[in-house]
């Protein structure tokens, strides 16, 4: 019977894994923004063979110049020894923007497996056309189609070129209310990354980073007449803590760049499509960005605690009716979105004979632009000692509403406590709860001596001053001795950082190059080639305990050769770290020049480890 059952299990999933593998999609994909004179792909994709009836609407707005192209795709796939495959057919058409403006193009339509299936709306916006890519096709006389932006020509990156803003959600606020500051990246070149970043220290403001998505999505942006390429590198929500004109100074960027340089050589303008890319540093500098942050109003509540925002609050007891020596707990929840993390503890006054202990904070909220939205929640637990009706008063609860920009109070319900006589002296334990004892005997501080009649034997020499008895001291006073001479060489040789930098420098360099494997077999080209890059890099610097910062091409020959390197083997390195650099630029089977690269610096870094000399 349990076989039928694990059977018909094992049937079900099945059928229902070929039923969403054989479910038919129809979806339509197009660039979400273009420039007035682009031109772009508009393509729709169903997976399946059986179709008829395909139709499009009017397109609008777009210059349809082919279309549609019908292409058919095969995948397959290989898990735990199960092949499947996919085929699907797309139909695209090209077309180019005309009109500046932001457009929609409905659904199509099409008969697929028997059933009309309508696809989704896209949405593209058409920005102006760039404003250089216009002067040169005037300067050409009309020859030059589209508007893409270009940079400008030669080796030199312009400030035009690449450049990155710094701005601010708002310009003038109060202290403690949350702002925006967003660090975007424009950009017309091939930007490879960072080699170093400085952000200012943000002094006069409590910050707290947005966590943006790891795979950063460009997009196009018109900005002061041009088309960049753009991006947000960095966001923070600042809160400032004191009033007047407050500078957030400028953020460093020490930016690498590649950027195509026209090849004469008939040659190497075969292979290379008539460009060779050549690797150049720019230092850029995000202007200064100036906040005017004004005081707090006067007339502040006597229970003001720093709370700027939006908020609510809201109260509950674990029970009223209670017996003495038993817990009583009070939960207070601020809800809402403001500076939640830096407001201050309300206060619960519990009667006097009461026993407190310091409340239990639990923060639940989350950072958006706006600032911390979510709840604070406090605990407050006490015990009662004597019998009796008892009174806790209402919490208040002030902030300054931003909204309305004026102090609000906000007050919770009043609890009456009915406190019965506990029974006996039963020892109470509280538990859970933090700042607290982890056992406490109540009513029982004093216990009387224990009287029953006890018999004492002389001292005899059955064991005292035995051998047994010496080895006791001398045994534990040894081990003792030779853990401390261990301890104390540990101590030096883990002192001596250079040499342990130095000792681990392989370790660290093979540890980077697993995780490059795991990028080559991933295809994931330039993470691949970044990660190589510190393999090599770090390696020199933990080797020759020289900062990777004081490294460069120019003096790394030097170095090398002052520990004892061959010739030979220092133009060997310098060419895995060109190859490295260059090689993801240059065309040709991505794979095979990544599994060159990473067979040639594991190499090299072998090589080097049994040449450089201390």
């Amino acid at each position: 019977m349990r076989k039928l059952i694990f059977l018909w299990i094992a049937l079900v999933t099945v059928c229902l894994q070929v039923y969403a593998d054989d479910k038919v999609s129809f979806t339509a994909s197009a660039p979400d923004a273009v420039a007035v004179g682009d031109q772009f792909r508009l393509a729709y994709t169903v997976t399946t063979q059986k179709i008829r009836d395909f139709r499009v609407p009017t397109i609008k707005g777009f210059e349809v110049l082919m279309g549609p192209s019908r292409s058919q795709q095969t995948s397959m796939q290989i898990a735990q020894g199960v092949s499947t495959s996919t085929t699907s057919i797309t139909f695209t058409y090209i077309l180019m923007a005309t009109v500046e403006g932001d457009f929609t193009i409905p659904g199509a339509t099409i008969m697929a497996d028997g059933n009309q299936l309508v696809s989704n709306s896209v949405h593209v916006k058409v920005l102006p056309a760039d404003q250089a890519g216009a002067a040169a096709s005037s300067n050409s006389g009309g020859q030059q189609q589209g508007n893409t932006s270009r940079a400008s020509s030669g080796t030199s990156v312009s400030n035009q070129d690449l450049f990155i803003t710094a701005t601010a959600s708002k310009a003038n606020v109060y202290e403690q209310e949350a702002f925006l500051l967003t660090y975007k990246i424009y950009t017309l070149v091939d930007l490879r990354g960072f080699d170093n970043v400085k952000l200012p220290d943000f002094k006069g403001f409590h910050s707290q980073e947005v966590e943006l998505s790891n795979d950063r999505k460009w997009g196009l942006e018109h900005y002061k007449g041009r088309n960049y390429q753009t991006t947000v590198y960095r966001q923070f929500v600042l809160f400032p803590q004191q009033s007047g004109k407050l500078a957030i100074e400028p953020a460093r960027f020490d930016a690498s760049i590649a950027k195509a340089t026209h090849v004469t050589d008939p040659f190497d303008a075969f292979f290379n499509g008539g460009n060779n890319y050549v690797e150049i540093k720019k230092t850029l500098m995000t202007p200064k960005v100036t906040i005017d942050v004004k005081p707090l109003p006067e007339g502040k509540p006597a229970d003001f605690s720093g709370g700027v925002g939006d908020f609510s609050i809201s109260s509950s007891i674990n029970s009223t009716n209670v017996k003495t020596n038993d817990a009583v707990t009070i939960k207070l929840v601020i809800s809402g979105t403001g500076n939640l993390k830096l407001i201050g503890e309300p206060k619960v006054k519990f009667p006097d004979d009461f026993e407190v202990y310091d409340p239990k904070v639990d923060n639940k909220f989350r950072l958006t632009n706006a600032g911390l939205s979510g709840s604070n929640v406090i605990e407050y637990l006490a015990i009662p000692r004597n019998a009796g009706t008892f009174k806790i008063p209402a919490v208040t609860f002030s902030y300054f509403d931003i909204k309305s920009r004026s102090y609000k109070t906000l007050t919770t319900e009043e609890y009456e406590l009915h406190v019965e006589k506990g029974e006996g002296n039963a020892t109470q334990s509280i538990a859970n709860f933090t700042n607290k004892e982890d056992l406490r005997i109540l009513n029982e501080d004093i216990r009387f001596i224990k009287q029953n009649d006890v018999t004492l034997s002389q001292k005899g020499d059955f064991f005292f001053d035995s051998m047994v008895y010496w080895l006791l001291y001398l045994i534990p006073g040894i081990a003792f001795i030779i853990f401390f001479i261990i301890y104390r060489k540990q101590i030096a040789a883990n002192a001596n950082v250079a040499k342990m930098r130095t000792k681990k420098a392989n370790k660290v360099a093979v540890k980077r190059m697993k995780q490059a494997g795991k990028l080559l077999a991933e295809n994931k080209k330039d993470v691949f080639y970044d990660e190589v890059l510190r393999a090599l890099w770090g390696y020199i610097s933990d080797k020759l305990n020289i900062p990777v910062s004081k490294l460069s091409k120019d003096n790394i020959e030097e170095k090398l050769r002052k520990h004892g390197v061959e010739d030979d083997l220092i133009r060997e390195f310098l060419a895995a770290l060109n190859d490295c650099e260059f090689v993801r630029f240059a065309p040709g089977d991505d794979n095979q020049a990544m599994d060159k690269i990473y067979s040639a610096s594991l190499a090299v870094i072998s090589k080097m480890e049994n040449s450089i000399r201390h």
